[in-house]
């Protein structure tokens, strides 16, 4: 068992929610505004990285920034209500504070659109971060002596390690055991209703 403070954090999209319905209808919603065509399907295939990185496939570079701000500001109409939480979300939380631990969430998504989901689904982490991929999230994590950093992709990985925290790759997103495993992660599983169990041997 680790030393107390235990602190733990946790990517958002495709780790503790399934964000994918609500966000192919923002897609959606975006391409039937602006007349730009949007692979809706493919495009939540791949979720994890910035949205201007997705943005960037349909859209010209000098559009991107305001296809971005749209979509933000649409989002809530859209996205929220058809999310749902993926399974052993709010007791991996849970687990987390049974042992006297802090949970957080680290995620590139606006944070204030992360925040209307976590409030909707009722899942209520001590601390919310948005706005941070990859290394970006490693720092935050770092500053905040996280031990563990649990997420879908490999970015998350990376994270990790940028933050010196173990590594737990969840296969709920667009990474299988095989990528995650590749860029690093420590521990694999297959979901999160599996992370309690582990967590208590930690």
């Amino acid at each position: 068992m680790v030393s107390l403070p235990l602190t733990v954090g946790f990517d958002l999209d495709m780790t503790l929610i399934d964000s994918r319905p609500g966000i192919k209808a923002n897609y959606q919603a975006l391409s039937a505004e602006t007349g730009v065509t949007i692979d809706a399907d493919l495009a939540v295939s791949r979720l994890g990285p910035p949205l201007e990185d997705e943005l960037a496939n349909w859209f010209p570079a000098d559009e991107v920034a305001a296809a971005a701000d749209r979509y933000r500001e649409i989002y809530p109409t859209y996205a929220i209500t058809p999310t749902t939480a993926l399974p052993g979300a709010r007791e991996a939380i849970e687990a987390v504070r049974a042992l006297g631990g802090r949970a957080m969430v680290v995620t590139a998504k606006y944070e204030p659109n992360a925040k209307l989901h976590l409030a909707h689904l009722g899942i209520d982490p001590d601390e919310l971060i948005g706005g941070l991929w990859a290394e970006g999230k490693g720092q935050a994590l770092l500053e905040r002596g996280a031990q563990v950093y649990v997420g879908d992709h490999t970015g998350d990985v990376r994270g990790a390690r940028a933050a010196k925290a173990l590594s737990v790759g969840v296969t709920t997103g667009p990474c299988d055991a095989d990528e995650l495993r590749a860029a690093g992660a420590d521990v694999i599983l297959p979901d999160l209703t599996g992370f309690p169990a582990w967590l208590r041997t930690f």
